[in-house]
Order: structure tokens, then sequence, then C-alpha cells
């Protein structure tokens, strides 16, 4: 069973090359939880991943939260990884991750990130990568999981996640002020360039756009994925100001 979480498109594509290599079932972590379906049966010799985005050198609390309401009947000695996808490095994500997993009694066997085009918008200096760097990083993906895939494939012990500089400072001081403050839909707005198409509420992954007078509104359950503002056809979903002039990025392979 491959768990997974994604916005942009990029752990998506991740978990599709885990599942179909490794012959494990799909499933959505924001679907899983808004359906209460958190309660699995294993298989005798079943492999358990999980897939998810890094925000700010740490897993999504969304990723966190499924987690921790996780039952998984008759685990032994199942092999259990995860893979993240990142623009740059990824902190001490394996470190959270591990923590989170121990705490449930699952030892973690095996951990990866995967450099992806990056998509964070919101903070001043932040932007999508040159379309020269995007298809570099795409491309390299490639080959990279086709080595993650032989490893979980041959149940390797191996952690491969590139912490990048400061990584203690990113993930255990600045990842829980991201938590805390960096995560909120009040200043999403929609421009009169909104045509109403639809497309940010239908690819929200946890439910959090309505349509309200030909108009996206935004709930409180944000994950702050961006998923909204990259698929807008007419760039009319923005934050405030701090996206305007700004690219966009969506991996919808």
């Amino acid at each position: 069973m491959i768990f997974y979480f994604s916005g942009t498109g990029n752990s998506k594509w991740v978990a599709k090359q885990l599942a179909e290599k490794q012959g494990e079932k799909l499933m959505s972590i924001p679907d899983a939880l808004r359906n209460q379906t958190t309660e699995f049966f294993l298989q005798q010799k079943e492999k358990i991943g999980f897939v998810f985005p890094v925000y700010s050198w740490g897993p999504p609390s969304i990723v966190l939260k499924f987690i921790q309401k996780l039952v998984l009947h008759h685990f032994n000695a199942n092999y259990l990884f995860f893979v993240c996808s990142c623009g740059d490095d990824v902190g001490l994500t394996k470190e959270l991750v591990c923590e989170a997993l121990l705490n449930r009694g699952w030892r973690c066997n095996a951990g990866f990130s995967v450099a992806m085009p990056n998509n964070y918008v919101l903070f001043p200096g932040f932007d999508v990568d040159t379309k020269l760097v995007e298809q570099r990083k795409l491309l390299a993906a490639i080959p990279a999981m086709e080595d993650i895939n032989r490893i979980i494939g041959e149940e390797r012990l191996e952690f491969h996640c590139h912490e990048g500089s400061m990584a203690f400072i990113k993930t255990r001081i600045i990842n829980p002020l991201f938590v805390r403050y960096g995560i909120s839909p009040k200043k999403f707005r929609a421009t009169d360039a909104c045509v109403a198409c639809g497309r940010c509420q239908r690819v929200c992954p946890v439910n959090n756009i309505v349509l309200l007078e030909q108009k996206p509104t935004w709930g409180d359950q944000c994950t702050s994925c961006l998923a909204c503002y990259h698929i807008c056809p007419q760039q009319a979903v923005q934050y405030g100001n701090n996206t305007k002039g700004k690219g966009q990025y969506f991996h919808e392979k």
C-alpha cells in the first residue's frame, strides 16, 4: 500500500512510479482522512510506503496527522519506507517521519528524497524554477526513481535524503514557525480574471474550495499546497500581493 499526499502533482507522480513497479495499491491520504478510512488489513509481505512533498523542511501536517490515525492490522516485519519530493533539500524530514512512525511502534526501513520542480511562491524571494531547471529536474527524477524502486524492491535498509545545510535550524526552528504561522487561506483571492472554470475547486486535495457567485472561496482546511494557484489557467488565483508576477508549475502526468 502506498499512502500519498500531493498538491501540484510531484508526489503523485512519484507515488505512481512506486505503485506500478512495486505492485502496490495507491491510497490518497486526504481521501482516507475525509472518508475516515484509516484502518487497513495487511497482506503478508505487503510493503507500506508514504509519499509526500516537503514543506519548509518537514513533512506536511496532514501526513503526520494521518500517521497518528493510521491502524495497520497484521503488521509483522512489513517493509516500510517513505519517499519525499523536494525542490532542493529536506532538512531533518527523515528524523520527523521516523519519529512519527516509531511513536506508532513501526520501524522505518528506508527513506529517500527526490528533487522535483519548485512550486512554493508565497514568501518574498520564492518563485518557481526556470523552465530549464524544471526540465532538468524532471529528467533527472526518472533514473532517480528507478534507483529507488530497485532498492525498495530488494527491501534494502537504506536512507538517501538530501538534508542540505543548517538542517537543525531549518527543521527544528523554522518548520514549527511555518506550521503555526505560515499555513493560512486568508490571503487567497480570485481576481477579475477568474472565469469560474472550477479547476481550483476540483484540484484541491482537501476539498477546501467552493464556488460562490462564480468565484472561488477558501475554507479553513488549507494545507498550503498551492494547487489552486498553480492550476489556474488565468492566473486569477493570488495570495495577497505575494504571488503577483510569479510563475506557475503543475505536474499533470
